[in-house]
């Protein structure tokens, strides 16, 4: 009750604080920026805007709002998350939620791994022609094995019956699904599990662990269904789980394969057995064959209209629970906006000695090793040129819905395990960066990991933070608005962000730049408001008489006025960001100069500490003299008033 009334509150105060301030701005005579020596100057009102904001966001994205206006959708949504766990398990084989049967899918990685490895058989150099036929045999028979799954005359009557009777109880899960006495419970079932609600708990309860004297804020949601709604998907859940666990132990193995495979197996396992030392190379690429084999026995491969009926029934429940939901769905997108609730396994819950002062030469020597290419830092050089395909770059710029619009569908497999492009098929490849064009050469290694991130970062954080710092220093709606905003965060470490924006994004490039961006866009806001603002009123009245327009004064005067302070704050945003990196990339990476130095921490490598030193050092100089360079030569009138 209190967060509603909390809410309620915040809102009014918004809205009345807006209002009220849009009042005094009308009966203003003089603009607040061109020309008011009180320009950009925040009132209450603005503030309270601001503040209230920060407070609403804070309540939005801590879930409170949703456990105060609906304090059992986290339950219920509990419930859904099982049916969606459950149901995950079989679209994953039909082209649901994915593009193409994931019988497609395997034929097509174990087609190309086969055409792999026989291009190496035959290129090779250490083998006999003797051995070429051999495996390249061997290979033959595995790609026979594939059209023994897909071909529907080979598919057994036990396999055709277990499919039927699956299908059939999709469908009676549907039909039932659709009742309002479903799930049909007895008065016993229904008395224990009140008794199990009411020994739950609430959601997001905050314990006491006996005999710590520690508080634990857990962020479990209630597992027992409370509502009717929720038990109708929680018997929805437990009915799929049981087809999906029968589904999966199924495998369309005939008689015809089962010899095939058990044959290929034997001649492998004798001809690898009759190889000596001396051929090592052959038995390894047999054993690569039996491996192959043996994902294709252990795959679920099937005729590509042996799963019409079971997808169809699929589809038709997946629609109906959705469409059960009602606004329940709406709930879990307006209210859960950092994520929905997630089922996984039994629980629901809301969504790591030597010298400290090496020796000069050890240190050297240790750097021309790490700079070689084949050698590097865990397989990665520190700064090296490798060549990319022009494709990958494609794939990585050009979004994959350009091919999910397209009208038709997407290439499936025939019964002889083949597949065969269509126009639909050959653009997917184009905007995945699956074809190849030719090569580039592109930066490579850990100096220029660390380099794109600290880029990356910085730019996000000119290109947002300057406009909005320039806006904040010329309205003081802007200022009074985001000032709270601001101020708020500034002052919190970057290291503290850390944690939870790995945690959040991920440990690789997206979560280390968003971090970077955290650093410099509060330092490029502030640079440039302080630049805004303080440019000096004769200049603006001077400008005003000689006719200059609003825009003509922030264009010629009040922009090179800031630009002094903007570039000043990216030279203390560059020296922010690195040290930001090499910390982050110390708590979570797999490459750059902070991965390099925490890892050699950990065996104790200090040379390999003195040189990623040395490195940020002087990558950190090189960006200042540049930066230095391009504002001595940018504006000249620098201090010059």
């Amino acid at each position: 009750m209190l967060t509603q009334i909390i809410t309620i509150l915040i809102l009014v105060s918004i809205v009345g604080c807006i209002l009220y301030g849009r009042r005094l701005i009308k009966t203003e005579k003089v603009d607040a920026v061109f020309g008011n020596p009180e320009r950009a100057k925040g009132g209450t009102h603005w503030v309270i805007v601001g503040s209230s904001a920060l407070l609403l966001i804070w309540l939005y994205y801590s879930w409170d709002i949703a456990k105060g206006f609906y304090p059992k959708s986290a339950n219920e949504l509990c419930q859904v998350a099982k049916v969606n766990d459950s149901l995950l398990g079989l679209k994953y084989q039909f082209p649901i939620e994915e593009r193409e049967f994931k019988s497609t899918s395997i034929i097509k990685i174990e087609n190309k791994n086969l055409n792999k490895i026989t291009n190496e058989i035959q290129n090779s150099q250490d083998l006999n022609i003797q051995q070429k036929t051999t495996l390249v045999g061997f290979i033959n028979k595995t790609t026979q094995l594939i059209p023994l799954l897909t071909n529907d005359n080979l598919m057994e009557m036990d396999t055709k019956t277990k499919i039927k009777e699956m299908t059939d109880e999709l469908k009676l899960l549907s039909s039932n699904f659709k009742k309002k006495d479903y799930p049909f419970e007895t008065e016993a079932e229904k008395n224990e599990r009140q008794k199990a609600i009411s020994e739950q708990g609430k959601w997001g309860i905050i314990k006491v662990q006996a005999g710590t004297g520690s508080i634990e804020n857990t962020l479990e949601v209630p597992l027992v269904p409370a509502t009717d709604k929720g038990l109708k998907f929680h018997a929805a859940a437990e009915e799929l789980q049981v087809i999906n666990d029968k589904f999966f132990k199924l495998r369309n193995h005939n008689s015809q394969f089962k010899n095939s495979i058990k044959e290929l197996k034997e001649e492998i396992k004798t001809y690898r057995k009759n190889l000596n030392d001396a051929e090592e190379i052959a038995s390894t690429y047999a054993k690569d064959i039996v491996k192959i084999a043996r994902r294709i026995e252990y795959a679920s491969i099937y005729p590509p209209n042996a799963l019409n009926d079971m997808q169809s029934a699929i589809i038709e429940f997946d629609n109906l629970q959705k469409s059960e939901q009602g606004g329940l769905r709406i709930v879990d997108i307006l209210l859960f906006p950092a994520g929905t609730i997630v089922a996984s396994g039994p629980s629901c819950s809301e969504q790591g000695s030597g010298r400290w002062l090496p020796k000069p030469s050890d240190t050297l020597n240790k750097f021309i090793l790490m700079s070689k290419p084949s050698v590097g830092y865990k397989n990665i050089p520190l700064l090296w040129i490798d060549m990319m395909d022009v494709s990958k770059i494609i794939g990585f710029l050009l979004p994959d819905w350009i091919a999910d619009i397209l009208p038709g569908e997407y290439p499936v497999h025939s019964k002889d395990g083949l597949v065969k492009q269509n126009f639909k098929g050959k653009v997917l490849k184009i905007v995945t960066g699956d074809f190849k064009l030719f090569k580039i050469p592109v930066p490579y290694g850990h100096i220029w990991d660390s380099f794109l991130r600290v880029f990356l970062g910085l730019i996000f954080g000119i290109l947002i933070g300057v406009p909005l710092g320039l806006f904040m220093g010329l309205n003081r709606f802007a200022k009074g608005f985001f000032d709270p905003l601001i101020e708020l965060y500034r002052p919190v470490p970057p290291l503290a962000w850390a944690p939870l924006i790995i945690s959040v994004l991920g440990i690789d490039n997206t979560g280390k730049v968003f971090l970077l961006f955290m650093v410099s866009l509060s330092i490029m806001i502030i640079s440039a408001r302080a630049g805004a603002s303080g440019t000096q009123l004769s200049k603006i009245h001077a400008a005003h008489s000689l006719g200059a327009s609003k825009k003509q004064i922030l264009r010629y005067v009040i922009f090179p006025n800031s630009l002094p302070e903007i570039l000043t704050g990216i030279r203390v945003a560059v020296g922010m960001c690195w040290g930001t990196l090499v910390a982050a990339e110390f708590l979570a990476g797999t490459t750059g100069i902070g991965f390099v130095e925490n890892v050699a921490k950990k065996y104790f490598q200090y040379e390999v500490i003195w040189i990623t030193i040395f490195i940020m050092g002087m990558l950190g100089l090189l960006f200042d003299v540049t930066l230095r360079k391009i504002i001595n030569k940018t504006i000249p009138w620098r201090g010059k008033g």
